[in-house]
């Protein structure tokens, strides 16, 4: 695709688009709690949506075992607990912990489609919708940043599961933080489920991210049972890597075409992002149609960078398109960064904002 001028679809609408760089949200801690769901990209995925590839055996096991996990979560909570009130007062009378693992690792590479199959379990539970909680690693840290520790114990030890995306292993103080919540969770029987990721071209040596994973969590690794789900991503398969960059007019009328847009230039977003907490990077994006960004450079550093990649995960949990000028998704990250400690996320990162610049060409006719 040429980045000359192209044809934009639609009527140019009477009002200038939105601009993320004006909007700074605030969060309560109650919204925090009620959103710990699967984000609106996994509304509707199932285990029988599931499309396992036939030349990764692993892929249709690990459907076969989370479909069994999830069967054996009905009935009483572990503790005979029911349901309880935000912060868990009115706990019932515990009973005996079922004996077995209570929790499930998926470990595997970059788009093998382990969210939708975390997501596939978080809905097959038989529980109502405030016994179970999801949300990404980043999130429940989060979460206890605003509640406290004690809080944020009693709020989630009632519930039925617990399932956790894009456990993170590169800050120590966050995963020995988490750590101890899932260990205090454990003993109040709430089941657990927590996916990561291998780095792309390592996908052979998948066995090193699960001893990693069990290794981090200490005393919790003889309650996880780890299943290697192996694959190519998804998400590239007979694509390109990366879709051209726009000119800065087409991502202009476009956005000016599109209701329900914003318009921001990249650094000055980045600047902005310094100044909202990530927490509130979901709402920022609340009621936003498509992302149309100009003049996209190499994020500058690795604070930024880390911002870019949480407000990429909230852009492509809510299926919200990406429109850009400059430069492709994957020429953001320093060869120095994605060589670091912070790897994994940058190419998540990547792989994910050139999902949503794929599904922006159509705003701009392509």
């Amino acid at each position: 695709m040429s980045s000359s001028s192209a044809a934009v679809s639609g009527p140019i609408t009477e009002t200038a688009p939105l601009s993320l760089c004006t909007r700074e949200p605030y969060v309560p801690a109650d919204r925090l709690v009620a959103e710990m769901v699967p984000p609106p990209r996994f509304d509707s995925v199932r285990f029988d949506t599931y499309i396992p590839d036939h030349n990764q055996p692993s892929q249709t096991d690990a459907v076969r075992v989370l479909s069994g996990f999830a069967a054996g979560l009905g009935g009483a909570h572990a503790t005979g607990a029911g349901k309880r009130g935000l912060f868990g007062f009115g706990r019932a009378k515990a009973a005996k912990v079922p004996a077995g693992p209570r929790g499930v690792y998926l470990d595997g590479g970059y788009g093998v489609g382990k969210t939708h199959l975390l997501a596939s379990l978080w809905h097959a539970t038989p529980a109502e919708p405030a016994l179970k909680a999801f949300g990404t690693f980043v999130e429940l840290t989060n979460l206890v940043g605003a509640l406290g520790f004690q809080k944020t114990v009693q709020t989630l030890s009632g519930h039925r599961l617990l399932c956790i995306d894009e456990f993170e292993l590169d800050d120590p103080g966050d995963t020995v933080l988490v750590s101890t919540l899932l260990g205090k969770l454990v003993d109040a029987g709430v089941a657990l489920a927590a996916t990561s990721n291998t780095l792309p071209g390592k996908l052979g040596e998948g066995r090193f991210a699960a001893a990693d994973f069990l290794r981090e969590i200490q005393g919790l690794s003889a309650h996880f049972r780890a299943l290697r789900i192996d694959g190519e991503d998804y998400r590239h398969r007979g694509l390109p890597e990366a879709p051209p960059p726009f000119s800065d007019e087409q991502v202009t009328k476009t956005a000016y075409a599109t209701e329900g847009s914003s318009l921001d230039d990249f650094p000055h977003l980045l600047e902005h992002l310094a100044r909202v907490h990530p927490s509130r990077y979901g709402a920022l994006t609340d009621g936003l149609k498509a992302v149309c960004l100009t003049d996209v450079q190499p994020v500058p550093d690795q604070s930024t960078a880390l911002r870019l990649v949480v407000l990429a995960d909230r852009l492509y949990d809510r299926e919200v398109p990406v429109l850009a000028s400059g430069l492709p998704f994957d020429r953001l990250f320093s060869e120095e960064m994605l060589n670091g400690g912070y790897r994994k996320k940058y190419f998540r990162a990547i792989s994910r904002l050139t999902a949503l610049a794929r599904d922006a060409g159509r705003l701009a006719g392509h």
